[in-house]
């Protein structure tokens, strides 16, 4: 269920959908359907052309983003941070900060954040990373967790969840550990609003923490249409799925 749930939205992502309406002015072009042709093939430029600026890709991913203010000043009484997990690629030829996606890296040093506030406040902390394998040698917790190392976290202050696969799964498994206790919940800014849903839903006492902001307005003329900009709104898009997806399979709807 859990593949089938990532292939399906992998083809309803915002450049598969662009992809399709190009492909479909092409099936009319050779068809000899000139008028159907056009019409794709304009709303397939309107397509990319609006999601690729920034104005619109700021409309989009804005209203996730602006759900949970940033955590300026850590809650020192809190003990348990959880990071949620992102993507890695093993590669020993490679240094640690390479093998680990920038999303991953910005999360975990945002956790790191916290716990150094925490034990400088001369409080206990414990810094739990997540994630699984899928096609790699390592779970990705192992690969947090040495990276959490490198940047000066005590090994006996980090605890790995290794098995989760999703956003949900991850909350079941942190419920495990942390029970009723209040846990600094780390994770990117857009993706925040779904995952705090999801770990209220399970009933855990969390303090948000969303980092990775993409957000922003820049008057560089590479700015108003890039790859970039696309990027933003399939992050947001991808979230949007999974807010819907959550409320058809267990009926949640995010608190206004």
């Amino acid at each position: 269920m859990f593949f089938i749930k990532k292939l399906i939205a992998a083809f309803l992502m915002p450049v598969p959908l662009g992809l399709f309406l190009l492909l479909f002015a092409l099936i009319f072009l050779l068809k000899s359907s000139y008028k159907k042709a056009k019409l794709f093939l304009i709303l397939g430029f309107l397509w990319f052309a609006l999601l690729s600026n920034q104005t619109i890709s700021n409309m989009i991913i804005s209203p996730l983003e602006n759900s949970h203010k940033a955590l300026i000043e850590t809650p020192k009484e809190i003990e348990y941070i959880l990071v949620l997990g992102n993507g890695h690629k093993t590669n020993e030829d490679f240094a640690i900060t390479s093998m680990l996606n920038t999303t991953a890296i910005n999360r975990l040093v945002e956790g790191i954040r916290h716990y150094k506030n925490i034990k400088n406040s001369g409080n206990n902390s414990k810094l739990i990373v997540s994630g699984y394998a899928f096609d790699d040698p390592n779970t990705h917790a192992k690969m947090q967790k040495k990276m959490a190392i490198i940047l000066g976290v005590l090994e006996e202050d980090i605890i790995t969840l290794d098995t989760p696969k999703d956003t949900k799964e991850e909350a079941f498994e942190a419920k495990k550990i942390v029970e009723n206790q209040k846990l600094i919940l780390v994770t990117s800014a857009s993706h925040m609003k779904r995952a705090a849903m999801i770990f209220e839903k399970e009933g855990l006492n969390i303090v948000a923490s969303p980092t990775n902001h993409k957000y922003f307005t820049s008057s560089y003329p590479a700015s108003y249409f890039s790859a970039t900009n696309i990027q933003k709104v399939e992050l947001a898009w991808h979230e949007y799925l999974g807010i819907l997806y959550s409320y058809l399979r267990d009926g949640m709807t995010p608190k206004k």
